[in-house]
């Protein structure tokens, strides 16, 4: 490796109080295809801006060479019964139980997230391995279905897998977005190259020395590392499928570049979403729903709640009971459960943050609680806060913020409240609130985003890994989840046999028919096979 310039010799220099022990990065740095001068990326802790990690940058060309790794390893992978890529995952499930401490404290300091938003992670990729686990064979198993002559013509459905997956992992859920699409990606049959984002690329790393734990193959899973102009669009540019979290605008030039080459892309993009509090809905349990709604992750979360719309009969006694439980969250870098909020991760994100505030405040808006940056607790700190009176025409109305602030909004009824949250470019993640689950329902299906909670902020429809997840609109295409999932990363093959050929009996001998005779027989055929119900 050949340092960058500002690159701290943990050997040498007595700044160097690092978080995470030097040879345990070098270690895990092992995992990262890179070349003789590539150089290495220092990182920071978000928390405490200590130095974190110097790890290894790939080039381009590493990306071919890390491409050219996993297509020879899958092969092989492609060929081992679904039973047993099922046990490397069911290891995985385990092990990352096992092992939560460590990876936790590793989340905590390159994402500066709370421990509890942390644990969501560990959750997540245990729910997604033992789902894909014990559903695989359900899931990619060889499907019969009616042929176009029944009792001669048998159809079989078999699925395959692209190949090579490249997921471009960010920095908001480094294991959740870089290990669990990896594991659904190997389930179907494939080899993964992961391009983490630089400030979490440690985890990524960790979660890569996990699965060889488990017992995946060696070269099966890559990892490069570095830019996205650079790095992030050669990876693009080489794989069968993308699967790419991030924002709407670097999602459009993704969908590009996989469009050109005709390979798949599953893209999950940015939201704006929205929580609806009906006039029935009890205050106190909505309050505390909403909670966790707007400021788990410290609101850096794609599913998370921007925007608050409530009922005018309910809007006060809601008010009453939230804006104190918003007050009353705890702000602390501690690698324990002590904080209810972490840190931003990066300067970038606090200035966003920042400048949405103070836009919506020179338009008008008020501040119910929060708006202060808290230096105090750590350098990228910044309390939770609620605006209400944000006019349409501030930034916060229409852009992803991506953190812990959130609007409220009042409107007269289910329609108008419907009205304000389809107005949107985006449609990703949304939320009701009603003591009538009917109500729910049916205001839900009305909603334009690809995933609904009734009672619940996000939690529900993300930890429910049977079914699928993803946005609408702006907020991306395909999903992540449930059989959509893992069928993106696979290509079908139809075989039809037709039986009775050699014993005259085929179609071979309808159409030794003169045309006008076969024609008429065969559509007295359809009429036959439509009055019998059949499909």
């Amino acid at each position: 490796m050949t340092p960058d310039a500002d690159v701290i010799d943990p050997e040498v220099d007595p700044r160097a109080t690092w978080a995470v022990d030097p040879q345990e990065v070098r270690r895990l740095a092992e995992h990262v295809v890179t070349s003789p001068g590539a150089g290495v990326h220092l990182t920071r802790s978000p928390l405490t801006d200590a130095p974190l990690a110097q790890v290894p940058l790939s080039t381009p060309e590493d990306v071919g060479s890390a491409v050219a790794r996993v297509r020879l390893a899958q092969r092989l992978w492609a060929r081992t019964p679904l039973r047993g890529r099922a046990r490397v995952l069911l290891r995985v499930h385990d092990l990352v139980l096992d092992r939560q401490s460590e990876v936790l404290d590793l989340i905590q300091l390159e994402s500066g997230k709370a421990r509890a938003s942390a644990y969501e992670e560990v959750a997540d990729v245990a729910l997604v391995a033992r789902h894909y686990a014990r559903g695989v064979e359900r899931y990619l198993a060889p499907r019969r279905v009616r042929g176009l002559v029944p009792g001669l013509t048998g159809v079989t459905i078999h699925r395959h897998p692209v190949g090579v997956v490249g997921v471009v992992a960010p920095w908001n859920y480094p294991l959740t977005l870089a290990l669990g699409d990896t594991l659904t990606a190997l389930a179907a049959g494939n080899g993964v190259v992961v391009k983490p984002d630089l400030q979490t690329s440690l985890t990524t790393l960790w979660a890569v020395d996990l699965l060889l734990e488990a017992g995946l193959p060696e070269g099966l899973v890559q990892v490069v590392t570095g830019d996205g102009p650079g790095v992030g669009a050669r990876l693009v540019d080489s794989v069968d499928h993308v699967v790419f979290t991030g924002s709407t605008a670097t999602g459009r030039t993704v969908a590009e570049s996989a469009g050109r080459r005709l390979v798949g892309a599953t893209l999950e993009l940015g939201g704006k979403n929205a929580l609806y509090v009906a006039d029935d809905a009890a205050p106190d349990i909505a309050a505390e729903g909403a909670v966790r709604a707007c400021f788990a992750n410290t609101g850096q979360l794609c599913v998370s709640v921007e925007r608050i719309v409530l009922h005018e009969g309910v809007a006060d006694a809601f008010l009453a009971a939230f804006v104190p439980r918003v007050r009353a969250l705890r702000l602390g870098a501690g690698l324990d459960y002590s904080a209810d909020v972490g840190s931003l991760t990066s300067a970038a994100q606090l200035e966003r943050v920042q400048d949405h505030v103070e836009d919506a405040l020179a338009r008008g808006a008020t501040v119910l609680t929060g708006a202060v940056h808290r230096p105090d607790v750590g350098p990228l700190f910044y309390e939770p806060t609620v605006l209400s009176d944000v006019p349409p025409d501030a930034v916060l109305s229409t852009e992803e913020t991506f953190g812990p602030v959130v609007s409220v909004q009042r409107v007269r009824d289910d329609d108008d409240a419907l009205a304000v949250i389809n107005g949107s470019d985006h449609g990703l993640n949304a939320s009701v609130w009603t003591a009538d689950v009917a109500r729910g329902r049916r205001l839900a299906v009305r909603i334009e985003a690809g995933t609904v909670n009734v009672n619940d902020g996000y939690t529900a429809v993300w930890g429910s890994t049977a079914a699928p997840m993803g946005g609408v609109k702006d907020s991306g295409l395909g999903r992540r989840h449930g059989a959509e999932g893992i069928w993106s990363t696979t290509w079908t093959q139809t075989v039809a046999v037709q039986r009775g050929t050699h014993g005259g009996w085929g179609l071979g001998r309808l159409y030794a028919l003169p045309a006008e005779r076969w024609t008429r027989v065969f559509t007295g055929a359809l009429r036959v096979m439509k009055a019998l119900g059949l499909r």
